[in-house]
């Protein structure tokens, strides 16, 4: 498969897996937290299907599409780890996350997001979901939309 097909076959099932990890938690309080704005492509989409839930972004630097920058008080800029362990002090409890860092080397994607996975289990609200691009661990991986193939995009239930 050419790397332009890679990249339709996993923007297409992001899209789908979040239009139906929204479906999912629309009675479940909490907030949504996109983790990876890199464009802001994801956020704007997040804000279309989930009007009226605040959405908290973090990422390292601010570089997306100006159509797609968050309220600064929605943007944490910096580490995950250190931004995730603010929300969780905070008591910000989160119904819906998308993980999306990477850097595209498996090996280095995959240990971060093993790193990460506990403080964003500690963020999410109990039955709320993640829809993540790399395996986490310490939650309880659940089948998403049948249009995914299974190892395209992940699901998770707090």
């Amino acid at each position: 498969m050419s790397r332009l097909d890679s990249m339709l076959r996993r923007l297409a099932a992001q899209r789908d897996g979040l239009n139906w990890a929204a479906g999912q938690v629309s009675g479940l309080e909490g907030e949504v937290l996109d983790l990876g704005l890199g464009n802001g492509r994801t956020y704007d989409h997040l804000r279309e299907i989930l009007p009226g839930r605040r959405i908290r972004v973090i990422d390292r630097v601010l570089q997306c599409h100006p159509s797609c920058t968050p309220p600064a008080a929605d943007f944490l800029e910096g580490e995950a780890e250190p931004m995730l362990r603010q929300l969780a002090d905070s008591g910000v409890r989160v119904a819906l996350a998308h993980y999306d860092f990477g850097s595209g080397i498996k090996n280095n994607d995959v240990a971060e997001a093993a790193r990460l996975s506990p403080w964003l289990a500690a963020v999410m609200q109990p039955g709320g979901l993640v829809v993540s691009g790399q395996p986490l661990v310490g939650l309880a991986q659940i089948a998403g939309p049948d249009t995914i193939a299974p190892d395209r995009y992940l699901f998770y239930r707090a």
